[in-house]
């Protein structure tokens, strides 16, 4: 069920770095910190759905682990873009928001997946 939520959140995140990042260059011509976004944004969801084939739970863990580091990369680049203004507060604190959730999500898949597998 988490797996299921989590891959549903993360596809619709990846559509709003989409958005972010459509605004970020048309506003600001920014194409390098913009694409770091869009790169690890949607890099979350492609990694949860490689997860779901994953060979063993070893497997399983370690593309949900490589999300969890992309999904905490992303909210590093909302925050620098925060930061460097190039997005507005309220187009950070909405998909910083999400991005937490999914961050809190992948957590407690991981350590409840490692838990699992040395029972």
């Amino acid at each position: 069920m988490k797996n299921s939520i989590v891959r549903d959140k993360s596809y619709m995140f990846a559509l709003e770095v989409i958005s972010v990042y459509k605004i970020v260059v048309h506003n600001h011509k920014d194409y390098v910190l913009s694409k770091q976004l869009l790169r690890s944004g949607t890099a979350i969801g492609a990694l949860i759905r490689e997860a779901d084939q994953a060979q063993s739970k070893a497997d399983f863990i370690n593309k949900m682990s490589i999300a969890l580091k992309e999904a905490n990369e992303t909210e590093y680049w909302l925050l620098l873009l925060r930061d460097s203004e190039l997005i507005d507060e309220d187009i950070f604190t909405h998909n910083h928001k999400k991005c937490d959730e999914i961050i809190r999500l992948l957590v407690s898949i991981v350590k409840t997946s490692k838990e699992n597998l040395k029972k």
